[in-house]
Order: structure tokens, then sequence, then C-alpha cells
């Protein structure tokens, strides 16, 4: 199977090659054409210096196109570049019998419409073609179609031709095509129309002497972490090696200097735009007959809380009901209302933001919610809808399972909980096993203390490592009854006031790399023995 992927791959790099070759080849003939240069229809009687890059072969080649099919000739190495970019970038390319007609058609059709639209001859150092820009091909397409359809008909038919080959040849929809510049033509004309709108009546209302303006609701924006140094000085970033770390040197946390800043933001746009946002917000919801006005407005990364203070008489449930309505009108994909928030006498209306802001690692683990928490395994799961960071205890949650499509972050979001653990943690509370078959994710982990054994890559290794700790949680299971604990914390507790147990079965050897797929850890004669109770780190697979 993988031998036929390498050939497939070679094939498809061959003919990309191929095609670009040719491109370059014809478009160097096209764009050095010169009539004096030998051709079909021009002899030149002994040694001749030839204008054509491509010397005569080039000027042969030509000088054939262009009287042919004229400015139609230089969609063929606009095409062979297409190819061979397709050929490169993707692996389910062909140049099937339906791209081939639809190619010819495209070029007849094109010849044919650079026939009507430049009529006549042209002339081009000094010599005239006769058959001017659509060649001999579009001439005779054009001759043939006036004698029946005119000149009117003849547009029609061709540019019909033109449509149907280039469906065909790109997989293009006008249907399609249509509707996404009138989706995209109305939403941008609608967008720009509310905005006049509020800024008329904005400025409307400032004219007015009564009744006054409302007032702009206020914008409550993320307090400053008043735990981060102040910024006299640019700190430097530490140099921190996970992989020349001694067992016998005491460990030491990484610092969250290691870690990306996150870019200053233009709070100054952002306000102007929340104001005029919750202008139109107000304005849609009069629209429905509701009244009310904005009082207060909660940015976040993805969405933002618009907080409706209703006027006397309006029901609650009418606002509730208007929620497809409203994101309908707002061209959201979705509106979520609080109705009322908790503790404030407002209806909150969360909408989603336009652009998404980027959350980084930094922004979530270096703060007091982080570093002074309780958490025995702290894992940053990003920040709520107001900006807040969200941690959790994976000793919690056992089993966790991270599920998503093709780039929807996955590996950032494992990453991230990793890096969160080792930023918190000591090598002798926690241990990790990690298995990458892929080779790509966990690769960069390699060498770090915290680490049991090698990150596994291979899939063969990797079920004796599962089955290790398969064995290991039983055995756990009975050292943990022994003492009479009922977790791991309960149990280094007991360790640490001095209990002590006579016999305990003995930890499964390590992990061996050399084991056979059928073999079990039972059969490398493992056995109970006395031995004394040790700290049990938690170890994550």
């Amino acid at each position: 199977m993988e031998k036929k992927q390498t050939d497939n791959k070679r094939t498809r790099e061959i003919k990309g090659a191929v095609c670009l070759a040719l491109g370059l080849f014809l478009l160097l003939c096209l764009v050095s054409y010169h009539p004096q240069d030998p051709s079909f229809t021009h002899f030149v009687a002994g040694d001749h210096t030839t204008h054509n890059f491509t010397g005569k072969a080039g000027s042969y080649t030509a000088d054939s196109l262009i009287r042919l099919l004229g400015a139609a000739s230089l969609l063929f190495p606009l095409m062979l570049f297409v190819c061979s970019f397709k050929y490169f970038r993707s692996s389910d390319f062909r140049i099937g019998t339906g791209r081939l007609i639809g190619f010819l058609f495209f070029i007849f059709s094109f010849a044919g419409i650079m026939a009507l639209l430049i009529s006549g001859s042209i002339s081009l150092y000094g010599e005239s073609l006769k058959n001017g820009t659509g060649g001999l091909t579009g001439v005779a397409i054009v001759g043939l179609l006036r004698n029946y359809f005119n000149v009117a008909g003849t547009y029609i038919i061709l540019f019909l031709i033109f449509v149907v080959s280039l469906t065909f040849l790109v997989d293009f929809s006008m249907i399609s095509f249509t509707e996404k510049i009138s989706k995209s033509g109305a939403a941008f004309l609608l967008r720009w129309k509310e905005r006049i709108m509020a800024f008329v009546d904005f400025v409307f209302n400032r004219m007015k002497s009564e009744p006054p303006s409302p007032p702009q609701p206020a914008i409550v924006e993320k307090a400053p972490d008043v735990t981060k140094k102040a910024p006299a000085k640019k700190v430097e970033q530490t140099h921190f090696d996970f992989t020349k770390v001694k067992s016998d040197d005491k460990f030491q946390l990484p610092p969250f200097t290691l870690l990306e800043e996150a870019p200053q933001k233009d709070a100054r746009v952002k306000r102007d735009a929340l104001v005029t946002n919750s202008r139109i917000l107000e304005k849609k919801l009069s629209d429905f007959g509701v009244e009310g006005r904005v009082v207060e407005v909660t940015p976040g990364p993805v969405i933002t809380m618009y907080e409706l203070e209703p006027a006397p008489g309006v029901k609650i449930n009418k606002i509730v009901n208007l929620a497809d309505d409203l994101a309908l009108a707002l061209m959201a994909p979705s509106i979520r209302i609080l109705a009322p928030i908790p503790g404030k006498s407002v209806i909150g209306i969360e909408i989603p933001n336009l652009k998404r802001e980027s959350v980084f690692l930094k922004e979530v683990i270096d703060n007091d919610s982080f570093t002074q928490s309780s958490f025995r395994l702290p894992i940053a799961l990003g920040v709520n809808f107001v900006g807040t960071p969200v941690i959790a205890d994976l000793t919690k949650m056992p089993h966790l399972l991270i599920a998503g499509t093709t780039g929807s972050g996955k590996s950032v979001a494992l990453n991230a909980m990793i890096c969160s653990i080792l930023f918190k943690a000591q090598p002798e509370d926690v241990k990790f096993l990690m298995i990458d078959p892929k080779r790509l994710e966990l690769s960069s982990y390699e060498g770090i203390s915290h680490l049991m054994h090698p990150v596994v890559t291979d899939p063969k290794k990797a079920s004796q490592v599962l089955r290790w700790t398969v064995e290991e949680m039983e055995r756990r299971y009975k050292v943990l009854n022994d003492l009479k604990a009922k977790s791991i914390d309960a149990y280094n507790e007991l360790l640490l006031k001095g209990l002590k147990s006579k016999t305990v079965l003995a930890m499964p050897k390590q992990i061996d790399p050399e084991l056979e797929s059928g073999q079990t850890i039972d059969e490398t004669a493992r056995e109970e023995q006395e031995i004394k109770h040790t700290k049990l780190p938690y170890i994550i697979v």
C-alpha cells in the first residue's frame, strides 16, 4: 500500500514537472514572437538570426498558435501552469475527457469573442496579421455564426459556450457564484445601512434639546492583573531545557517567561465598535416593538454580552422569543438570551464576535487563579466569555477525551494541558506515559524529567505500555487497600504520618520494549516480596 502511494506521488510529481516545463516553453515562445522569424508561413533562406527566445522550434510553434488562435493561444501556458500546481498540491487531480473537451471549447469560444471585440487585421513589428486577435479559428467561427445569428446572437452563443466550458474545466457553478455575490453584497449593504442609520440617530439625538440622548453603555473590560510586575523594564526570556535536568539535582519549575506574550489590542477602536453595535441592537429591538437601552457591554474573545434594560411594561418572554429574529437581523449564527441575569434587573444578550481573538497560554496560567490554586493537576482550558481564565483539576476527571474535526485545535488543547501541568507539578508528584504513533504530536517532550518511559511511537510497544499501566493500577488498588486509603492523596498523607504495612505487592518490572506483542507482564516472573511503602505519584497516560 505504501509502495503504491509512493508510485502515485512520483507520477504526480513527474506530470507536474512536465506541465511546468511545457508552460514555460510556450510562454517564452509567445512573448518573444516575431513575424520575421522562420515559420510555416514565412520562409527564410540561409542563416537568419532568430528573435524568439526558444529558437526555431519556438518560432514555428508561436507562429502556428498565434495565426490559428490569436490571443487565445496565451491560455495554453496559463492552463499548463494551473495543471502543474494542481499535480503538486492535490493527490486526486486528474485531467479527464471532460476537462479536455471543456478546454477546447473554452479556447474556441474565447478566440471567437476576441475576434468579435477586435475585428480586422492588427500590426505587429511592421507586419500585418490579417486574422486579428481571434486568429484563423476565431474568424472562421464568427463568420459561420454571423451568417445565421447576426452579431447579437453570435455574442450570446459564444458567451454561453464560454460559461458552459468553464463549468467543465474548473467545476465553476454560476448559481453558487451568484448566490455568494448576492449574499455578501446584501450583508455588506445591510451592515453599512444599519451603521449609517445608527450614526444618524445618534447625531439627531445630540442635536435635540429634549429629551436628552441616552447615556452610552458602560464597557466592562478585563481588569489588569495586579499580580504581574509593572512593565518598568523588559523581562528577558529565560532559557530552560528539560533534557538537561539531572535526577540528582533539585528540579526547578520552568518560568512563565518562556511563554509568548499576548499582543496589545487597540481598546479605543474596540470601544467605538461596541457602542455602535449597542445602538444597532437597540434599533433592531425597537423594530420588533421592544423598547430598552443597553446599559453595559462585556466583550470577550469569542462572544460579547450586551446587558439590556427593558422599558417599563415590556415582558421578558417577548424578548426571549425574539432570539431567532434578532440573529437573522444581526446576521449572527446564533444568539443566547439570559433573562434575567441573576442579581441584576437587566437581560443579557450574548452575540458572537465577527472575528475571534486568539487566547495565549500565558494569559491563562500566569495569574493567581492558576498559581495559587489548590488543584493537584491543574489544566488550562482557556477563558470564559468575559476573558476570565478557566482552570480545571484533572484528578476530578481521570478519563479525558478530546475530539474534533481536522484543524479544530485538538493538538493545541492537548499541548496546553500538558504544559499547564509541567509548569505547576514536580516530577516526584506527576509522571507521564506518552504514546504517539504519528511521531508528530508528543515528540517534543522527549527527555523531560516527568517521563516514566521514552515517548512510545511503535504500536506494538504501545500495547505493552498500556498492559503495564493496567497492572500498575491493579497493584495500586491493593496497596491502597492495605492501608485502608481511599485515594492517592489519602495514601500519601498516611505515609507522611509514618504508617507502614508489612507486605505489599512489588511494583511491576520496568517496561521492556523488547517484549513480543503476545507476551504478558505476568510472564516476566513478577513475584511478591516485602517492600516499603513509597509515595505514589500521579501517572498520566
